[in-house]
Parts: C-alpha cells; sequence; structure tokens
C-alpha cells in the first residue's frame, strides 16, 4: 500500500515534466564526469521501464491534442496571436539570425580555449581567432558561405582531440548553422527559402540525439542530481532521468512537425534552456545561447508549410507512428555506432581517472582531484 501512495505521488510529477519543461537541461559533458567509450546500458533496459512508457504516452497525447486544435477554428487564432507577439522578429528575421550566431562566436572567442562548445576544449590559441573570424564574416552576405565553411573546418579540427562518436553530438547543429549561412545570400530563390529550414532540421536532430545520453548513459547524470536535487522536482532519480530524455527527444521531434506544434515545442525548449541558466551559470548560457537563440526563431516563424511528407504529417494519426519511426532510427544509430566504435565491451580508458570538463571546486565537488582523487583529469580527450 505504502508504494501504491508512492506511485501516485510521483505520477503528477512525472506527467508535469514531460508536459510541461523541466527546471534546466543543462548538457552534462559541461559539468559531470563522462566516458564516452564506456559500454551504454542496453536500449533494452529504457524500452522495460514504465516511466518511459509514461512519459510517451502523455507526450503523444499532447501532440494528438495540439494537432486537433490546430485544424480547429481556435488554432487559427493561437496561431494568429503568435503571429502578432512576433512580428517585429519576423520582418527581420535574417538579420537576428545572423547576430546571434556572430554573437555565439564571439562569445566564444571571449572565452578562448574551446572549439565550438565548452567541452571541446583546446590549447590552440589560434582557434579562438578563426571563431572571430567567422563572427566578422557573418557580417557580409558575401562572406557568409565562408563562414559556415569556417563552422564545419572547426569542427573536423576538434577531431585531432577527440573521438568522432563525441563529436557527433554537435555534428547536426554546427551543418545547420553551416547551412543557414551558405543559404541565406544565394540569388536561387527556392533554395535560399531552405535556410531556415537546416537550422530547425539542424537543431531538431542535434536534440534528438544528445537525448540519447539520458537512457544510454544515466549515470552520468548522477552527480549533478546529488549536486543540485532540486532538478528532479522531488521525483526519484531513476524516474526522471528517463522523463527528461523522453521531454528532450520529443520536443526536438516536435520541431519537425506542424506548424502550432513545431512552434510550441520551439517555446517549451527555450524555457527549459533558460531555466538552466540559473543553476548552471554563464558556462550553460554560452555553451546554449546559440540554441536558444534559434528556437526563437522556430516559434517566430509565421510559414505554414510544411517541409516534408506533409500529408504524412497533417493526420494526426501519423504522430504515434512518426515518432515511433524516430525513435527506432536515431536508437538504432547511437547503439549501433557505439557498438561499432568501441566494441561491446566499450573501449578502457588510458588513465583510471573519469573524464571530466573541469577540476574539482566547492562548487563542481563531484571534479576530479577532489577528496575521491589525487590527480586531475585531462581536459583532451585521448
Amino acid at each position: 500500500m505504502r508504494n501504491y501512495y508512492r506511485v501516485l505521488r510521483v505520477i503528477p510529477a512525472a506527467a508535469l515534466s514531460t508536459l510541461l519543461p523541466l527546471p534546466a537541461d543543462a548538457h552534462v559533458k559541461w559539468f559531470a564526469p563522462y566516458i564516452v567509450g564506456a559500454p551504454p546500458q542496453p536500449i533494452s533496459q529504457t524500452l522495460a521501464n514504465p516511466w518511459f512508457w509514461a512519459g510517451i504516452a502523455l507526450v503523444l497525447l499532447f501532440f494528438v491534442a495540439t494537432r486537433l486544435v490546430e485544424i480547429s477554428p481556435i488554432g487559427a487564432k493561437v496561431i494568429a496571436s503568435l503571429d502578432r507577439a512576433t512580428d517585429p522578429l519576423w520582418v527581420r528575421q535574417d538579420d537576428y539570425v545572423r547576430s546571434i550566431i556572430a554573437a555565439f562566436f564571439v562569445a566564444i572567442f571571449a572565452v578562448g580555449g574551446v572549439y565550438l562548445t565548452p567541452d571541446l576544449k583546446t590549447p590552440a590559441e589560434w582557434v579562438s581567432w578563426m571563431q572571430l573570424l567567422i563572427a566578422c564574416c557573418i557580417f557580409f552576405r558575401k562572406t557568409m558561405p565562408a563562414a559556415g565553411v569556417g563552422i564545419v573546418a572547426l569542427w573536423i579540427l576538434a577531431l585531432r582531440d577527440y573521438d568522432l562518436f563525441h563529436l557527433f553530438d554537435y555534428l547536426a547543429l554546427g551543418l545547420g548553422v553551416a547551412g543557414y549561412l551558405i543559404l541565406e545570400p544565394l540569388e536561387n530563390r527556392e533554395l535560399r527559402d531552405r535556410r531556415f529550414e537546416a537550422l530547425r532540421w539542424g537543431l531538431a536532430i542535434a536534440l534528438m540525439w544528445s537525448s540519447l545520453e539520458k537512457f544510454a548513459f544515466p549515470s552520468w547524470f548522477y552527480p549533478l542530481v546529488v549536486e543540485k536535487p532540486f532538478l528532479t522536482f522531488g521525483m526519484p532519480r531513476d524516474v526522471f532521468i528517463p522523463m527528461a530524455g523522453v521531454t528532450e527527444f520529443t520536443l526536438g521531434f516536435g520541431l519537425l512537425w506542424t506548424p502550432l506544434i513545431r512552434r510550441l515545442s520551439a517555446i517549451a525548449l527555450l524555457i527549459i534552456f533558460t531555466a538552466a541558466v540559473w543553476p548552471f551559470g554563464r558556462v550553460d548560457l554560452i555553451g546554449h545561447g546559440l540554441i536558444m537563440a534559434i528556437l526563437i526563431a522556430v516559434a517566430a516563424d509565421h510559414r505554414t508549410g510544411v517541409d516534408l511528407m506533409t500529408k504524412l504529417k497533417r493526420r494526426s494519426v501519423s504522430i504515434p507512428v512518426g515518432l515511433s519511426a524516430a525513435l527506432v532510427v536515431f536508437c538504432t544509430a547511437y547503439w549501433g555506432l557505439h557498438l561499432a566504435f568501441y566494441g561491446g565491451d566499450g573501449r578502457p580508458q588510458m588513465s583510471d581517472l573519469p573524464k571530466t570538463t573541469h577540476s574539482y571546486s566547492e562548487e563542481h565537488p563531484h571534479g576530479p582531484g577532489g577528496p575521491s582523487h589525487t590527480e586531475t583529469a585531462p581536459h583532451t580527450h585521448p
């Protein structure tokens, strides 16, 4: 009976965490120990987790309800209200997107010592100057394609220090931003009109891919839950983490669906990432700043069309089919590629110390060099 009441207490919180944004969704590699080559938790454990399926059911209910509203007279009023609220941004959306991309590269230039994100560290000073050059190129339409190529080049350069599987976390978003910068100056109207789709698809794929860490490596998140227990809403750790994974994956999926679903998904994700700034600070703001800015652009997108598989996406019954297909494709790719790169038992680390993005401090007590470690872990991937 005691367990029964415990379940009753958890279900409302689980529903809230899935239908409403979680309080924070920081990229775990920026703040906690990780070993990319470690064997992932079998996907069968996720599929056997009832909280995973509860999250999926709640999201499907939310998406189907949103789609039914979208095709009703109320939906037209909701979209019209969103359009009015975002009109000032919509009329200058290209100026906005170019500015935020440039601002992001100025920010990481100022921070220094990273390729593209806080966990991709480099001692090469010239990398920071390359980031400043990319920012400068964005302000001139003729040099925007060069900036796009520069972003891809930074990702390729990171392969010198980091495993390809690790860098997959940032491939889709990097290609999406590069695609926008290459397409925006084109005179071919048909190709140029795809520039915002490139941004949106890049972001959606990046979010769905990175969300799988919560299923494959839930232990990576344990130090954060211990250090900041308020993140879980009082939910048990092993309920919260799969629910968080479901939230991130499905909202990323929502960015690819019909206009109202993708705009509401963008708003929900924006609230999640904005909320993460308070507990995780400036590093999170800089690292996720580009994502947050793109989400604002998606929420302000007045276009009413659907880019791929229009007839399929306009049917409410297709939502579970599409989400199921996305889960199968992404899970197969994630676990399959990890197996191909590291084998069934994973790749042993060259050091007994965990990988991390920071040293021990009172602020981050799980970092190496603290009471449980006598040395500081290296900052670059072996």
